[in-house]
C-alpha cells in the first residue's frame, strides 16, 4: 500500500529528531519534508542518529507549505509560532491533518486535544490536533483515576531533564548552571498547570524544576480526597482505568526517572495514603521527548488515519525493555 506523506516543520529540536526516527520506521507513513532554516540543505543522516534515509532539510516559506503535498503536517515550533502556519493551510483550504506540538491550540475547543488514553473517545475525525504538554501528560495520567474523588487543589512537584528546555540556549539547558543543582522556574501559572486544570476540570498547583540529566521527567502528585480510601481501592482504580493501555504501566514501587529515559510509556507507582485515608501521593515518570511528545504525536497521527494507534511505536515483549 502506498505511504502517507508527513511534513515536519521546525525539526532541529530534540523532539523533531525523535519524531523523524519514529516516522522513518513506520509501516505506512513516509517523510515528505523536514524543515529547518539553520540546517537547510544538510542531510538528515548527518544529524539524526539511526536515520538511514537520504532526505535533506529544507526551508520553504510558510506560504508554500500547503502546496508541498503532505497528507499531514507536524508543527514542532516554539509556543506562539504555529498560528501563522495554520492560517496558511486554512486560507488554502488544504485537506491536511495538522498536529501542533506547542501549547498554541491546547485551549482551543475546535482542536482535538490528543492524550489518547484519556481523550480518544472524543476523536471524531478532527483534522486539527493539539499534542499535550510533557508534564501535562504525566500529571493527567497520575490524577485522572481519582478525579471524581478530589477535594481541593492537587499539588504536583515536577523535575525534568534539561532537554525539556529546547535547543535555544538559556539557563534551563545550561549544563554548567545545572551541575549539582535543581533549578525551579514558573512556580505559579505554568502553562501545563492551566492545561491540566482545564482538561480535568479541577485546580492544579504545579511546581516545575530542571535537573542536570538530559531526558526524562518525574511528577509527585499530592491529592486530597473527599472521602477516605484504602490502598486496595486506590490500586483497583488505577489498574481498572489503565487496563489494556500498553503505554501506561501501574506498579507498586515509586518509579525512577533514570529507568524511563528512552521508553515510550509512562510509569505510575509509589501509591501512598495518609493515615486518615484522605491524602494520596502518586509518582509518575515519563520520557519527555517520547510519550511526552513524539510518541504521543505518532499515536495521534495513527488515530487520525485509522491505523492501529501503536503502529510504528516499539513495544517490548514480555520481560523486555525497549528503548529509543
Amino acid at each position: 500500500m502506498s505511504g502517507l506523506r508527513v511534513g515536519l516543520v521546525g525539526a532541529r529540536g530534540h523532539v523533531g529528531g525523535e519524531l523523524i526516527r519514529l516516522l522513518a520506521g513506520h509501516p505506512r507513513f513516509e517523510l515528505a519534508y523536514v524543515t529547518s532554516r539553520e540546517r537547510e540543505g544538510q542531510p538528515l543522516a548527518a544529524h539524526i542518529a539511526g536515520y538511514a534515509g537520504d532526505l535533506h532539510y529544507s526551508s520553504p516559506a510558510y506560504e508554500e507549505l500547503p502546496e508541498l503535498g503532505a497528507d499531514a503536517v507536524v508543527l514542532a515550533l516554539p509556543n506562539g509560532k504555529a498560528g501563522h502556519i495554520v492560517q496558511q493551510f486554512d486560507d488554502a483550504a488544504a485537506d491536511v491533518v495538522l498536529l501542533d506540538l506547542s501549547a498554541d491550540f491546547r485551549f482551543d475547543p475546535s482542536w482535538y486535544y490528543g492524550l489518547p488514553e484519556l481523550t480518544r473517545a472524543q476523536y471524531v475525525g478532527q483534522r486539527r490536533i493539539s499534542n499535550p504538554g510533557c508534564y501535562a501528560t504525566a500529571m493527567q495520567l497520575a490524577i485522572a483515576p481519582m478525579a471524581n474523588a478530589l477535594e481541593g487543589p492537587v499539588q504536583c512537584f515536577g523535575v525534568s531533564g534539561w532537554s525539556g528546555a529546547g535547543t535555544t540556549p538559556c539557563d534551563r539547558n545550561n549544563i554548567e548552571l545545572l551541575h549539582d543543582n535543581l533549578m525551579p522556574y514558573a512556580l505559579a501559572g505554568h502553562v501545563h498547570e492551566r492545561e491540566v486544570a482545564r482538561q480535568l476540570g479541577h485546580p492544579i498547583e504545579f511546581m516545575p524544576h530542571v535537573a542536570a540529566h538530559f531526558r526524562g521527567l518525574t511528577i509527585t502528585a499530592n491529592m486530597h480526597l473527599a472521602i477516605p480510601f484504602d490502598l486496595e481501592e486506590v490500586l483497583a482504580r488505577y489498574h481498572h482505568r489503565y487496563a489494556g493501555e500498553p503505554l501506561v504501566r501501574v506498579q507498586d514501587a515509586a518509579p525512577w526517572v533514570s529507568r524511563i529515559a528512552g521508553a515510550h510509556h509512562v510509569d505510575l507507582g509509589g501509591f501512598t495514603l495518609g493515615g486518615d485515608g484522605k491524602r494520596l501521593v502518586v509518582v509518575a515518570t515519563e520520557d519527555n521527548l517520547l510519550k511526552g511528545a513524539a510518541t504521543q504525536a505518532l499515536q495521534n497521527l495513527n488515530l487520525a488515519f485509522g491505523f492501529d494507534e501503536l503502529a510504528g511505536i516499539p513495544l517490548p515483549a514480555d520481560g523486555e525493555e525497549v528503548r529509543a
